[in-house]
């Protein structure tokens, strides 16, 4: 790909857009950058959630999570173990992405965002609310 100035604008704007989500609900590799490359740059699925992966490897997203540890709202006791969890399912999810049809991937993708999208509406217009649910990080006893 020739990185016109087009091009280039069009990352910093996707990568934006991407930045303002994470900081803001938690979202961006996958749910925001990866459309945006297949849709905006013609990225193939597999070349869009790569580089999306790229990108999350860098430690792009610190003063937005600054932002909720000054707030209280980080554990860093639980993300080192989601952290652990994340880097073996990457390698395993990444290993089984580039072994499927482009067309299958594209699906698998598309599913899961609707899914979640589906699940999230229906419990933000519930009233009903677990007993579980918004539990402050700090009150999770190890």
């Amino acid at each position: 790909m020739t990185l016109t100035l087009g091009i280039i604008v069009t990352l910093i704007l996707i990568g934006f857009f991407a930045g303002v989500l994470s900081g803001l609900v938690g979202v961006g590799g996958g749910i925001v950058i990866v459309p945006c490359l297949v849709f905006f740059l013609a990225f193939t699925q597999k070349m869009a959630q790569g580089t999306s992966l790229a990108l999350l490897t860098l430690p792009v997203v610190i003063l937005g999570m600054l932002q909720y540890y000054k707030e209280g709202h980080v554990d860093f006791r639980l993300v080192g173990f989601l952290a652990l969890g994340f880097l073996v399912g990457g390698f395993f999810g990444g290993k089984l992405a580039v072994s499927i049809p482009e067309n299958t991937l594209k699906k698998v993708f598309s599913i899961i965002l609707f899914i979640v999208a589906i699940k999230l509406y229906y419990e933000s217009t519930s009233t009903k609310k677990a007993a579980t649910k918004n539990v402050p990080a700090q009150e999770i006893k190890p």
